[in-house]
């Protein structure tokens, strides 16, 4: 087997490489919904109902509150919760202000009552992810490998940091949209993603050092039983 792809890359392809487009959780959404640009156009020219909301959103949702740390167990809860807190605040919803940063501050909130009710778990193995691409099994443990190091390091930060990293890297929200989802000043955005990604880049390089340093002792092993 070779030298997994993560151990030579840098940070940039554990974050780029794996997300946001390349894995969907298995609830994948129904086949008859509308594409991304059908649903626009009826949010533009329709008053906003749950429906639409949870159309256009639910993907995104579902997976904010995975890598905000929401044990797999109960990440279907948490997404209902989401969506029964839009419902009953969708009618003071401004619709000038972005959708999505909205949905998402709300998503902000439940991941953090949740992972407070689950003691701030460690994220579970992803066996509730695939890629679309179908891969492989090879490829496929490679894949389920990198996602569980990827959840792994967001374990390693506090939950402020892992909420700016996650908004920031892998849901790819500019530092002022993130200011307006977390309710703070931006000097703060700023300052927990270099914090977050200090600690993440470090955590990184750790785990590449001690995999490479198993790999050669691995590799000495195996010539050593096959001299004998």
């Amino acid at each position: 087997m070779g030298t997994p792809r993560w151990i030579e890359r840098g940070p940039a392809f554990l974050i780029t490489g794996l997300v946001p487009s390349r894995h969907l959780p298995v609830e994948r959404m129904p086949s008859s919904v509308a594409s991304s640009s059908e649903i626009a156009v009826e949010l533009n020219s329709r008053s906003l109902t749950l429906e639409l909301v949870y159309r256009e959103h639910f993907q995104s949702v579902w997976r904010l509150l995975r890598r905000l740390g929401v044990p797999a167990a109960v990440l279907d809860d948490a997404a209902q919760d989401v969506f029964l807190v839009v419902h009953r605040k969708l009618a003071d919803f401004d619709p000038r202000a972005p959708l999505r940063s909205w949905v998402f501050a709300i998503s902000v909130r439940v991941a953090s009552e949740h992972r407070r009710r689950a003691g701030r778990m460690r994220a579970a193995q992803l066996e509730d992810v695939v890629p679309d691409t179908r891969p492989g099994p090879a490829e496929l443990g490679e894949l389920k490998q990198e996602l569980q190091l990827l959840h792994d390091i967001l374990g390693e930060l506090d939950e402020d940091k892992r909420t700016v990293f996650v908004l920031s890297e892998l849901e790819q929200l500019t530092a002022p949209e993130i200011a307006a989802v977390l309710g703070v000043n931006l000097n703060t955005v700023y300052s927990r993603q270099r914090a977050a990604r200090k600690v993440f880049d470090a955590s990184l390089h750790r785990r590449r050092a001690a995999a490479r340093s198993m790999a050669a002792a691995a590799a000495l092993n195996q010539r050593g039983g096959t001299r004998r």
